[in-house]
């Protein structure tokens, strides 16, 4: 082993499961191969809620309309995740860790990570019930709640193994999905003639394409936003473009333009119940494969986010996979409390928070530069030091989520991402972005 390897590889603090180098950089003797890290994002896009959201954009246009909406909604998706997906990649470092040097310094990277934990962490348990949800009206057995903590305990040994674990699971349950829900699907639309529906007006109330691209480009931002997070485990920046695009792209044309048909063929949005309730066995399994393959990353980018809060605040660097024992525990258990249900809108309006980041991070690196030389010094480890605050990169933060929160013109996402590389960028050529304060990091 090198002295850069044996730099990264934490060994006192470990204790169970894998580490994955919360707090670290990636090794390249670490590293995937892009189909492995391209099914994961296939896997998160291929999912019921996507099929939901091909049924109303189907709803509200025809097809090729919606063939449109889909295009545009995409294209701003992969643009986002590869150019953030390229930061990460080089670096080596998971969102969370990497905003000190992109744009925010230690403290402000924590709220960053506070931000992206919560919301995700939250998501994983409302997925959860409704996970649970799913089985206990297929199978029956036992209350709804012990189906709920079933189900979060399964998710969480998951995400303890690490991005190892993960990948089999996208191994198993994508082509599961994949065939099941097709085999359900097509048993539908065998019943319809494929010409009809694809000339066929919209069933519903029309929809715009600006309202359907908003829909389509909001609805994966999140996960675009925190890409590093997967992409820090690629090779190359080639590795990155070809796993986006061919990730993002099946996930949303595909699954997304079945969602539209299946709309047309039944003139209802509600398709999901058509896809999981062919039998119970195949619609079991259907729900089982939709919800691992996409919660597992909920969950672990949660823990990602934790790990850097303590380590900022306390200055102690705890195991990931045991941060994710007690968020998987604490969101199964909110979940299973029906507690999690009523912050709903909050989460969403955390949401909204996340394209700034990538805005602010994309002109910090690419643009004004200040801690590139930094990062570019540090090798094969973490920079010694970073800035505390970058309090330039905190209003407009705020300011962009404003934008889009407030601004209805156009794409919110796209409006608060834009605003914030702007601001960030011309902030930066006026030197308004230094630092205040310096914080040395602990020593690998």
């Amino acid at each position: 082993m090198t002295s850069a390897d044996s730099a990264e590889v934490p060994t006192k603090e470990a204790v169970i499961g894998n580490d994955d180098y919360a707090l670290h950089r990636v090794p390249q003797n670490a590293r995937h191969h892009w189909f492995s890290i391209a099914t994961q994002r296939f896997g998160q896009l291929s999912a019921l809620p996507q099929f939901m959201l091909g049924a109303t954009l189907g709803m509200g246009m025809s097809f090729w309309e919606a063939v449109g909406a889909i295009t545009l909604g995409a294209a701003i998706l992969e643009i986002v995740a590869i150019v953030v997906g390229v930061i990460g990649v080089r670096e080596g470092m998971s969102t969370s860790v990497l905003a000190r040097w992109t744009g925010f310094g230690r403290y402000g990277a924590a709220l960053i990570s506070l931000t992206i934990a919560i919301s995700l962490v939250g998501w994983f348990g409302i997925q959860n019930a409704v996970f649970a949800e799913g089985l206990h009206s297929l199978l029956g057995g036992p209350p709804l709640w012990v189906w709920t903590l079933i189900a979060g305990v399964f998710v969480t040994l998951i995400v303890v193994g690490g991005i190892g674990g993960m990948r089999w699971t996208a191994y198993v349950t994508v082509p599961l999905f994949i065939a099941l829900a097709g085999w359900s699907i097509a048993s539908e639309l065998s019943r319809h003639s494929l010409g009809t529906l694809v000339s066929s007006p919209a069933p519903g109330p029309s929809l715009s394409m600006t309202a359907a691209t908003t829909l389509v480009a909001g609805s994966f931002i999140a996960g675009a936003v925190i890409t590093p997070d997967m992409t820090r485990y690629n090779r190359g920046i080639a590795d990155v473009i070809k796993q986006t695009v061919v990730g993002i792209t099946l996930g949303e044309y595909v699954i997304g333009l079945i969602g539209v048909l299946l709309a047309h063929a039944l003139r209802t949005g509600n398709v999901v119940s058509i896809v999981v309730s062919t039998s119970g066995t195949i619609g079991v399994i259907i729900l089982v494969a939709s919800t691992l393959k996409i919660n597992d990353w909920n969950l672990y980018s949660s823990s990602l986010g934790f790990v850097n809060i303590i380590d900022t605040l306390t200055g102690r660097r705890v195991d990931r996979a045991l941060v994710t024992v007690v968020l998987g525990v604490a969101g199964t258990l909110l979940a299973a409390a029906g507690i999690l249900g009523h912050f709903t809108d909050f989460l969403i309006v955390l949401g909204v928070a996340l394209p700034p980041v990538a805005g602010i991070m994309i002109a910090e690196y690419f643009v004004v530069r200040r801690w590139r030389p930094v990062l570019d010094a540090a090798g094969d480890a973490v920079p010694d030091r970073a800035p505390a605050w970058v309090p330039a990169s905190l209003v407009l933060w705020l300011a962009a989520f404003l934008v889009g929160k407030y601004v209805t013109w156009g794409i919110p996402a796209l409006n608060s991402l834009v605003f914030a590389f702007a601001g960030y960028a011309f902030a930066g050529k006026l030197g308004l972005t230094r630092g205040v304060g310096s914080e040395t990091e602990r020593k690998q």
